[in-house]
């Protein structure tokens, strides 16, 4: 049995004594529309979200040499210097690949009919590698650092970086060879950059 409290004038909550929930059924729908007002209405308690809280854990606070690491690692000495490592080693790995496939590694031009030994074979090889991962190593520094100061210049971060630094150290490599094999790296480059970045993207 349900209790309730009596008011001055003899009333249980605002109904007249003597009358029951079951014989008022607007009781019940008064007390629907206010439970409603209280979880969805206007008197609603909106919860303040805490921006340090996120998935019920609590967010460490930074210290000043995080900071500082994460600053170094976002800058384009950084960035350059990545892909430069990452340039070699990837470049290293495709000329030791290439010649592996190769017939003609080991064997001298001046005697082609002398069958090369396995220390000539390696030492080729080697040359290879080390010059696929030079090569590699400069393209990859100068696309990453072109690319991250034309980000920073712009002040977005779309497609359009990686054309632009792609025609930049296209055009950069292939001039050393004349101002044709300049626009023609710069448009190759520019053009595989997009490729990759509508892959990508």
């Amino acid at each position: 049995m349900a209790a309730s409290t009596s008011g001055s004038d003899g009333t249980e909550s605002g109904v007249p004594s003597g009358v029951s929930a079951e014989s008022n059924p607007g009781i019940d729908q008064f007390q629907y529309s206010a439970l409603l007002d209280h979880l969805i209405g206007d008197k609603r308690q909106i919860k303040e979200l805490n921006p340090m809280v996120m998935g019920a854990l609590p967010m460490p606070h930074k210290s000043d040499e995080q900071k500082k690491i994460e600053r170094a690692m976002e800058s384009c000495t950084f960035k350059a210097a990545f892909a430069c490592v990452a340039g070699a080693v990837l470049g290293g790995a495709f000329g030791i690949f290439t010649a592996g496939i190769d017939t003609n590694v080991g064997f001298d031009p001046k005697d082609p009919m002398r069958t090369p030994t396995a220390r000539e074979v390696l030492k080729d090889m080697g040359n290879r590698g080390m010059s696929y991962a030079k090569n590699f190593a400069i393209v990859g520094a100068m696309f990453s650092f072109t690319e991250c100061l034309i980000e920073s210049h712009r002040g977005k971060s779309d497609w359009k970086n990686a054309v632009y630094s792609g025609c930049v150290t296209g055009g950069a490599i292939g001039f050393r060879a004349g101002l044709k094999a300049g626009v023609l790296g710069c448009g190759g480059f520019a053009a595989f950059s997009a490729a990759i970045e509508y892959y990508l993207r």
